[in-house]
């Protein structure tokens, strides 16, 4: 993100708290403090990271001392040097099956030394910038590869729920799982079986008891029940064994081939880094949906800062003898939403692993292996989400899904996803060359239809296709597609240009914008191309409007009008309406009958300004169904509670919420708005009129400005250009506390079902903004692409 600038205007009659000129502000007592939502956080993750980090070692077939050594590192190194400060990394799942190969192959020592050189890669990785281009990768091939790592995980640990060993790999154990079934251990199967059981039921405790116990996490439940099951009923089972820290191996020099140890590293580097960036942004968004000014004192993650972290606590890490370190999606939510406010939370969860590793290693030694396997179990099952199908499948990428999967699951991490990348481009192409391009005719009148993309090698397809079309027909080609390069656009000019000269006529429809080609025919004057209403274009072709005829007294004659539209202005209506039935009716009419059947589902309410010039759909790309847009005078949204106060946006707002379950709310303010600039000019006193009444509801706006100890929205990379447009910027932060105040948006922001966004829009420069919370206040941030691939 570029560097956020202060952006506060100069207010004569406001008095600066200021230092001398050319001299640095006085140093203040520098005090360490961690806040107490912090310390609770640290001991919630703590309790999770603990039997994970022992059961992920387990499942890796490292020394159990390993799990614990790159959990206080990844809580140390990590969440100090790191770029989100609310991201918990440690020992994590995704990284298990290539830990476990790296151990078979070449060793426990080499493992680690690899670990130590995956840390170097992500730290040259991180000085060069390249952490948004990290992200760029397929989600539907990260999620196929945490798929595959979750069903090699689940089939792996199986075997030792069922009392015996793992193979080395996922067919091997399918091969066998029948005699491993024949031959299980009844004690090891109920251990399993009683921390399965507890992991399931316990988030699920009914009433306020349950509402209290549930704040002790499920995996410290299921695995101290467990362990106290099996103590009291006398059972041997294998159990953790803790060597003597004096007798802890740590990393030695790589030996074996070379291009494998280097294969080894990137696969490493890659798994790591993918994992823990595309963990950082999800736990931004998290934070972002939390309600209240705990999202404000969080900054957003900073991803090659982030990359830097990761690669130091891997070097850490792999030098002390510990597992490769990730961001863990558990653990970072579970720090998020119980309340954490800064990294300290992440390193002090570090100290208590150091502490446990230290102090409770008699206690740990109580722990059956049947009940660490059982919880990895789990984990891998989760990996396989239900969600990430639909996902890929609504996005048709689910055979890049599968292959990814299969492909890890059968030989590999690296070759699953050098699989799946192949896939992805392939699909890519498919798509690229698949085009359809049909002839029919109804009633007299042929019509063309091409869908998908258009472009050299659909050439030939189209011209066959057009020459099917007789000489001197009605034609209408419509295009359904999103691209058309030069050579398409020349064959189709051509025939346009011939037929037409042969006494056919041509017209071109369709969702290819930009050309003319794509322009209606008209024998007018004016030809406004369909996509252009909202420029406010004027035709420029003259209007010839007859003389109005005289009364014999000298008036106007005024004649009735016919079609009922009131005149000039009602002309253009019509005109609008009649283009919105020729051009775009017939490629929306199928999407709009979906819409009236199933009801309206939007994912999303949409507050703004009345403002004419803001185009909702236009700025956010969205379609029918997508939005549901509240507008008003300065996209203000009255506190509730508040004597005569507006119900009609407080309703959009619980019908939106509780009844079509949106998922996030964005306020919209923009450049230039007459609602902040009478705002501004506003003198108390004088007639209310309705505009003055519902303007008081942007006067917490006004005094937000005016208060020092307040901070003000800001832009980043620029100054405000004068005064009205720092108040709309400081009147969108100050709408979201609002909207914050109401009922149904509080309830649904403490389910985590709903995010907040404030957006800025420049109508002159026709620049988007997002905003960022942060401890300074609120800070727009243009929207880039690089933004959309994190």
């Amino acid at each position: 993100m570029s560097a956020c600038v202060p952006t506060r205007a100069t207010d004569p009659n406001r008095t600066e708290r200021t230092h001398p000129p050319h001299s640095p502000p006085p140093p203040g007592p520098r005090r360490f403090r961690i806040a107490g939502a912090d310390v609770s956080a640290s001991i919630a993750v703590f309790l999770i990271a603990l039997p994970l980090s022992l059961g992920i070692a387990l499942a890796t077939g490292a020394p159990l001392q390993a799990g614990l050594v790159a959990a206080a590192v990844g809580g140390l190194v990590a969440g100090r040097l790191g770029g989100s400060p609310l991201q918990v990394s440690g020992p994590a799942a995704g990284l298990t099956v290539v830990t476990a190969d790296l151990i078979q192959r070449y060793g426990w020592r080499t493992t680690c030394a690899i670990t130590v050189l995956a840390g170097l890669a992500q730290l040259g990785l991180g000085c060069l910038r390249v952490a948004r281009g990290a992200l760029a990768v397929s989600p539907a091939i990260v999620h196929g590869m945490l798929a595959g790592i979750g069903v090699t995980i689940a089939v792996a640990q199986l075997h030792i729920v069922l009392g015996g060993t793992p193979q080395s790999s996922v067919p091997d154990n399918l091969r066998a799982l029948p005699a491993q079934l024949a031959g299980m251990r009844p004690a090891s199967v109920s251990v399993s079986v009683l921390t399965l059981a507890l992991l399931l039921l316990w988030p699920r405790l009914p009433g306020r008891a349950g509402q209290l116990l549930r704040k002790v996490p499920a995996a410290l439940v299921a695995v101290a029940g467990a362990t106290a099951a099996a103590a009291l009923a006398g059972l041997r089972l294998p159990k953790v064994d803790l060597p003597s820290w004096s007798n802890h191996a740590l990393a030695g020099l790589p030996e074996g081939p070379v291009l494998g140890l280097v294969a080894a590293v990137l696969t490493t580097t890659l798994v790591c880094s993918v994992q823990s960036l595309l963990g950082a942004v999800a736990v931004d968004k998290l934070v972002a949906a939390r309600p209240g000014n705990l999202s404000a004192r969080v900054g957003r993650s900073r991803l090659d800062r982030e990359l830097l972290g990761q690669g130091a606590a891997n070097i850490v890490s792999g030098s002390l003898g510990g597992l490769p370190i990730a961001g863990v999606a558990v653990r970072s939510s579970a720090n998020v939403h119980a309340g954490a406010v800064s990294r300290n939370s992440t390193m002090l969860h570090g100290v208590l692993v150091v502490i446990a590793a230290l102090l409770m290693v008699p206690i740990l030694e109580f722990i059956p292996l049947a009940s660490l396997a059982a919880l990895v179990m789990a984990v891998g099952i989760q990996m396989v989400s239900l969600n990430h199908i639909r996902t890929v499948t609504r996005h048709r990428e689910v055979w890049v899904y599968a292959v990814t999967t299969l492909g890890v699951v059968s030989l590999g991490v690296l070759e699953g996803v050098a699989l799946g990348i192949a896939m992805a481009v392939g699909v890519a192409l498919h798509r690229l060359t698949r085009t359809r391009i049909t002839h029919e005719e109804k009633e007299g009148v042929h019509h063309v239809h091409v869908r998908g993309q258009l472009t050299f090698l659909a050439v030939p397809r189209l011209s066959r296709t057009l020459h099917l079309v007789p000489h001197g027909a009605d034609t209408i080609v419509e295009l359904d597609g999103s691209f058309m390069d030069h050579a398409a656009y020349e064959t189709l000019q051509d025939w346009q240009k011939t037929h037409t000269a042969q006494g056919g006529s041509v017209e071109i429809t369709g969702r290819h914008p930009g050309t003319r080609i794509s322009e209606p025919q008209s024998g007018s004057d004016c030809r406004c191309r369909p996509w252009t209403p909202w420029r406010n274009h004027q035709c420029d072709g003259p209007q010839s409007t007859p003389p109005a005829e005289k009364n014999p007294d000298g008036s106007d004659r005024s004649e009735p009008d016919p079609t009922g539209t009131g005149g000039a202005s009602g002309h253009e209506l019509a005109r609008g309406i009649s283009a919105f039935q020729r051009n775009t009716a017939p490629l929306v009419r199928s999407e709009l009958a979906r819409l009236a059947r199933e009801g309206q589902r939007p994912s999303q309410l949409f507050l703004t300004c009345a403002d004419s010039r803001l185009v909702t759909s236009m700025i956010t790309s969205s379609g029918p169904g997508d939005l549901f847009v509240v507008r008003n005078v300065g996209n203000l949204v009255p506190r509730p509670g508040e004597e005569s106060g507006d119900d009609s946006v407080a309703a959009a707002i619980e019908y939106a919420v509780d009844v079509l379950r949106v998922r996030s709310i964005t306020v919209c303010g923009h450049s230039g708005c007459g609602a902040m600039q009478a705002l501004l000019d506003s003198e108390p006193g004088g007639a209310q009129t309705p505009l003055k009444r519902w303007l008081r509801h942007g006067l917490p706006s006004l005094e937000r400005m005016a208060d020092a100890s307040l901070p003000w929205g800001r832009l980043a990379g620029r100054s405000p250009e004068d005064a009205v447009e720092q108040l709309c910027l400081t009147n969108v932060v100050q709408q979201l506390e609002h909207l914050r105040a109401h009922d149904s948006v509080a309830r649904a922001l403490d389910k985590g079902a709903l995010e907040l966004h404030g957006m800025y829009f420049h109508v002159g420069e026709a620049e988007a903004y997002l905003l960022t919370e942060t401890e300074a206040g609120g800070v727009f941030d243009r929207v880039r692409e690089s933004d959309l691939t994190a």
